[in-house]
């Protein structure tokens, strides 16, 4: 149990030692500065331990936003601080200070609590202070400041603070309007029935998976089904978020498992819907496929530019302070969260359209939808680029190496070759304009020459940092490039069943690069460079797929992506999961993503 330290005299009529107790801490009392730290050190290492003022007045829900919260190893709030095991140490020398500087006495009208965090500023220890918006928190100095405070919180009602904090701030039309208003509740619901952030998280994926087995049924009751079971998993989809928010659960697995269900459930559902079509004689899965390059391309254009942006200096454009100006009208806000196609407004166009359409409609109307949305936020994005005057940083551009994803030959090209062909983009589009012609040839052996090209150019293009102007376009133009030569010999073979094993492959890779992503956006890096030689880097994919395709026939061609298919997912699964599971992972959720 975690132990909560109550300092200073206390007050008759408070109630912060059961708001305490309320939280899971452990109360103990000290009597002045110097049995403060007694008590920290008898507290077990292993566990958190918070240091409040007696005096303290404030909201249940500030405490637990100060004090409650794991992902950080300190936080404060007035008259409040706290440690996990990783901040004990700043806060044992902290304390031990202020014991010292104070002859081992609390002077009544200075809050011991915030002088420790005054002394860890002084240290340079990362304090987290929690936003409290309309909360309080204080620690009244007299009677009158006492009840005045104390008014102050009989004025907000500290429960609907804590459901509106429960959604996110920045979310799309449907999500804001047509789930969160009630999804929020059902979030309290499973809250105070002990239901945890994963369970909830999977029985969306769960209820998602039963929806795509419902549309592989091929049936219009199935297609409604599957309709109706979609929307539910988006609804415990929101759930979930809201529930880790509102009581503050926050974990390396719920981490991993928000991270990636989101597009497993989708892509899974996409595999349904064309197991569906095929049951009524409409093989879809080239458009099942296309539809997944395309959403996995258009995140991976988010994620790069984002990480090139992530902490550049002179962050501005006119164009940038033009789309702040168009957020202050409030209606464009609306319309361009809603052209983006985000996750709710995708989902439940493809709900809609599953009950009421085919499966053949239903992907035409995603393809057409998120190619718009591609192109209008690639299109937003690279004119930033352009009109922004920004210094990129060394981490910047690691995390573009590392999105890029590059195996041993690029690698070989890289260190071998003397001649710089050109700058990183420009070279990326050459080599990948080569392998487009080539697939396209009708020539045999002509794509396993275009996979040599791309692999040399892929080399080139990564010999330098990535620190241009649109240098973050290499990594999703990579993408394009390996799932597109996947999607392009499968459908050339011409045989029931090579599709769905590239629709298996491009899955199975597409996972790694998510998986990278989360990693990097967590500031732990990329997978271990193992991994990547593992799995060959995506010019070594590519090439390796150009070959099978000319030297098999159809039949083996299917066999061998199969295999592929088996192997990528089975590599890049058990050490993700063995990361993600691991006390080293980063707790990151996703909040910001919209699409």
């Amino acid at each position: 149990m975690s132990t909560a330290i109550l300092t200073g005299q206390p007050v008759p009529g408070s109630s912060i030692e059961g708001d305490l107790r309320s939280l899971g801490f452990d109360v103990r009392i000290a009597t002045d500065a110097s049995d403060a730290e007694t008590i920290l050190a008898q507290a077990p290492g292993d566990q958190r331990v918070a240091v409040v003022d007696a005096r303290f007045v404030g909201h249940v829900h500030a405490l637990r936003l100060g004090l409650t919260d794991p992902r950080f190893p300190l936080a404060a709030v007035p008259g409040a601080v706290t440690a996990q095991p990783a901040g004990r140490q700043a806060l044992t020398r902290a304390v031990a200070r202020e014991n010292s500087a104070g002859g081992g006495t609390v002077v009544a009208v200075d809050s011991l609590a915030d002088r420790i965090v005054t002394a860890l500023d002084d240290d340079g220890a990362d304090v987290h202070r929690p936003e409290l918006g309309s909360l309080v928190a204080e620690v009244p100095a007299d009677p009158q400041a006492r009840n005045e405070a104390r008014q102050s919180v009989a004025a907000v009602d500290d429960e609907a603070v804590r459901l509106k904090s429960a959604v996110k701030s920045r979310d799309g039309f449907f999500t804001t309007f047509c789930i969160s208003p009630y999804s929020r509740y059902l979030a309290r619901w499973c809250a105070r029935r002990g239901l945890t952030p994963n369970q909830v998280t999977t029985a969306s994926l769960l209820t998602a998976l039963i929806a795509a087995g419902c549309a592989a049924t091929g049936t219009r009751g199935g297609f409604i089904a599957a309709g109706v079971l979609l929307l539910a998993s988006f609804v415990l989809d929101c759930t979930d978020g809201q529930l880790a928010r509102y009581s503050l659960q926050y974990s390396t697995l719920g981490a991993w498992l928000d991270a990636t269900f989101d597009r497993a459930k989708e892509y899974a559902y996409y595999a349904g819907l064309a197991l569906g079509a095929a049951r009524g004689g409409d093989d879809v899965w080239a458009l099942a496929l296309g539809a997944m390059v395309l959403q996995t391309c258009r995140h991976v254009v988010d994620f790069s530019f984002n990480e090139a942006n992530h902490d550049a200096t002179a962050n501005t454009s006119p164009t940038a302070a033009l789309s702040d100006k168009l957020d202050s009208v409030g209606w464009t806000v609306w319309v361009r969260r809603m052209i983006v196609l985000p996750i709710g407004e995708r989902w439940a166009m493809i709900a809609v359209l599953t009950a009421a359409t085919t499966p053949r409609i239903t992907f035409y109307a995603l393809l057409i939808g998120c190619a718009f949305a591609a192109t209008y936020t690639t299109a937003g994005r690279v004119l930033r680029s352009l009109t922004r005057k920004a210094q990129r940083t060394d981490r910047a551009a690691q995390a573009l190496a590392d999105l890029a994803d590059s195996g041993p030959l690029a690698s070989l090209v890289g260190r071998v070759t003397r001649a710089r062909i050109g700058a990183p983009l420009l070279v990326a589009l050459a080599g990948t304009a080569v392998l487009a012609v080539s697939l396209f040839s009708g020539v045999t052996w002509a794509p396993v020459v275009g996979a040599v090209v791309y692999t040399i150019t892929a080399g080139q293009a990564l010999y330098r940092p990535l620190k241009g102007t649109l240098d973050w376009l290499v990594p999703p133009l990579l993408r394009a490039a390996e799932y597109g030569t996947v999607l392009v010999l499968a459908a050339q073979a011409d045989v029931n069943g090579a599709l769905p094993a590239a629709f298996g492959l491009v899955g199975a890779v597409a996972y790694h690069h998510y998986d990278t992503v989360y990693r990097i956006r967590g500031n732990a890096g990329a997978p271990p460079a193992w991994l990547v030689r593992a799995v060959g880097g995506h010019e070594g994919r590519t090439l390796l797929v150009t070959v099978l395709a000319a030297a098999l026939s159809a039949s083996q061609f299917k066999v061998a992506l199969t295999v592929l298919a088996v192997a990528v997912a089975v590599v890049v699964l058990l050490e993700s999961i063995r990361f993600w599971v691991s006390s080293g992972a980063p707790a990151v959720h996703d909040e910001g993503e919209p699409a």
